[in-house]
């Protein structure tokens, strides 16, 4: 199936929320960098992505009606032109937060690969760590003010790329109206979810430690 909806934003902008919300809408599965480590096929897409090879997003996506997160928000450009008649929702938060978000989650996580036992969580994890520290934060993730220029600069160059009338700037934090305004489809009756987080993201990371999965 075609995409209908570009995610553009980074992780740790509401991602697992969006995905939730997205799917309770109709507009699912979609897909996340949860999906690269519960489904085996997805790995070596990503991979062959970040080495920049030419990719088939027909086939990447094919079991897809949406998309979020890493790895594919680092491929919003070409996803949103690959897929032209998908609208493009960028989630975004205050910067200060996001950096100190993503420092306490993807990246202490993503610092931990090289004590992975050798498998497919060492493999995801490498496949993260060179899309996300090294390509898009030029291997300064960690120094605060190079992750928040960079956040912002992210930002502006969506706004400044796609449409105003197939773009969405949204803040999960603002709850069900504007999404579904945006996306023409009614407001579910039920709480906008909201998952995923530092605490949650960082149980779930030393649990997996614990098992050896990475």
């Amino acid at each position: 199936m075609p995409l209908k909806v570009v995610g553009a934003g980074f992780g740790r902008t509401g991602t697992n929320s969006l995905k939730l919300a997205l799917e309770k809408l109709g507009l699912g599965p979609c897909h996340h960098m949860f999906e690269v480590r519960t489904n085996p096929d997805q790995l070596p897409y990503w991979e062959a992505a970040v080495r920049g090879d030419t990719m088939d997003w027909d086939e990447v996506f094919a079991d897809y009606g949406a998309s979020v997160d890493w790895p594919s928000a680092a491929f919003w450009r070409e996803l949103a032109d690959h897929f032209a008649d998908a609208k493009v929702l960028l989630s975004v938060r205050p910067a200060e937060d996001w950096v100190k978000s993503i420092h306490n989650t993807i990246y202490a996580s993503l610092m931990k690969r090289a004590t992975d036992p050798e498998g497919a969580g060492r493999n995801r994890r490498e496949m993260a760590y060179e899309l996300i520290v090294n390509q898009t934060f030029h291997g300064k993730l960690g120094d605060a003010d190079h992750a928040k220029s960079v956040y912002e600069a992210h930002i502006a160059e969506v706004q400044r790329t796609i449409a105003p009338d197939r773009l969405l700037t949204y803040n999960v934090a603002e709850g069900w109206e504007p999404l579904c305004a945006f996306l023409g489809v009614p407001v579910p009756d039920e709480p906008f979810p909201l998952t995923n987080t530092t605490a949650d993201f960082q149980a779930r990371i030393v649990e997996r430690d614990k098992r050896g999965e990475g």
